[in-house]
């Protein structure tokens, strides 16, 4: 019976690969570039996601999801980034997976006919404001407020770094409703359109170019108490019980990206000659190209194992910050590796490894800096008090 339920779970997870690498070289490939230089990804393509169920894979059927796992959300994502999809492109097209869990989870049934399922039917773009100018990743400091008039807030604050914020529709944000700290906050589902609620600027980046991001002000916004996400002040526990998949999912960003780069590279160096040879002939090409397949397997096989226990119901806070940091620090290694075996043909605009390399530098600052990251592992380890 094991290996009955073992060989359906490969077949699976072999569909849900082959989904993702297709629609990739179906939708995505060909305009990629296109893409990220206009510094946005079309809405087209949220809605050919949804069509495909791409978007709702991980998310129940009961909210309009396709019922899936963790463990298949990964294997989408991996396929994705293999078919050459950037992280870019990731973030921007699946913001949906930081927008909604909370109200998903939240088992409001108005919430989620008008915020969840459209979303994941790619009808809707979501998008998630938690940080705040000044604060970074310290999210019990949040210092925008909300303030009970009645049947609405009245919100007043600013959000920055906010991915799919110019395009989206609706913003799940972090808001003050209560006492300093962690205990005062709430969620409250902010729509486009509201008085008082706009974008100031899109933000300009070093790399994720396609993924627009959005620096948000709110002044004197009024917003339905009906939008309130789960109960008043329960917003800190709502965003922290989703972090681990936040940190999971940017280690397969981090590790996806890498081994992408790596394959290309190793593809590169075969082809390319030096000095009568191909570039691959030469020995500390080889162990670079060892070292670069070394980082991205660890990286791989750790963070999917952290994902497996999570999946499991096991308490991994600590793992998934190990995890992210590892597959991190791969990308940051193989993406660097990569643009240096190609020569100037890396530094080019346009040249996918210039894009990757690009993208990884803010894969250890999202989701958590790495710092932050490591000192709440010590405290969660034991090893601070």
């Amino acid at each position: 019976m094991t290996d009955q339920l073992t060989a359906s779970h490969e077949t699976a997870s072999s569909s849900i690969a082959a989904l993702g690498a297709e629609f990739v070289r179906r939708e995505v490939a060909p305009h990629l570039q296109e893409w990220e230089d206009a510094g946005t990804i079309p809405r087209e393509l949220h809605l050919a996601a949804g069509k495909q169920g791409l978007l709702g894979l991980a998310f129940p059927e009961s909210v309009g999801g396709e019922g899936g796992s963790m463990l298949e959300s990964l294997d989408l994502q991996e396929a994705m980034f293999a078919a050459g999809a950037s992280s870019g492109l990731m973030a921007g097209l699946f913001t949906s997976g930081i927008a909604l869990p909370h109200i998903a989870a939240s088992g409001n049934a108005d919430l989620i006919d008008r915020f969840v399922r459209p979303t994941l039917a790619g009808e809707l773009i979501g998008s998630l404001g938690v940080t705040e100018p000044g604060g970074g990743s310290d999210v019990a400091g949040i210092r925008t407020t909300a303030v009970r008039e009645g049947d609405e807030y009245v919100v007043n604050g600013a959000k920055t770094f906010i991915t799919s914020g110019v395009r989206a529709d609706f913003v799940t944000t972090a808001v003050r409703t209560g006492g300093p700290g962690h205990a005062g906050i709430s969620l409250l589902v902010v729509e486009r359109g509201t008085p008082g609620f706009t974008v100031d600027r899109s933000l300009r980046k070093m790399g994720w170019h396609c993924s627009d991001t959005a620096e948000l002000s709110y002044v004197d916004v009024r917003v339905p108490a009906a939008n309130l996400v789960g109960a008043e002040n329960s917003g800190f526990y709502a965003i922290a019980e989703q972090f681990v998949v936040e940190r999971l999912g940017l280690a397969v960003h981090a590790y996806g990206i890498a081994g992408r780069a790596l394959e290309l590279t190793a593809d590169y160096c075969r082809s390319r000659e030096t000095f009568g040879k191909p570039l691959i002939a030469n020995q500390v090409v080889r162990h670079k190209l060892v070292e670069m397949r070394r980082q991205v397997e660890v990286a791989r096989i750790y963070a999917r194992e952290v994902a497996r226990r999570h999946a499991a119901g096991e308490q991994v806070i600590a793992e998934a910050c190990l995890a992210k940091q590892t597959a991190c620090d791969a990308a940051t290694y193989v993406c660097d590796q990569a643009v240096q075996l190609h020569g100037g043909a890396g530094y080019m605009h346009g040249t996918e490894v210039e894009r990757h390399y690009r993208d990884a530098r803010i894969l250890p600052i999202g989701g958590g800096a790495t710092e932050v990251l490591t000192d709440l592992a010590a405290k969660l380890m034991g090893y601070a008090s």
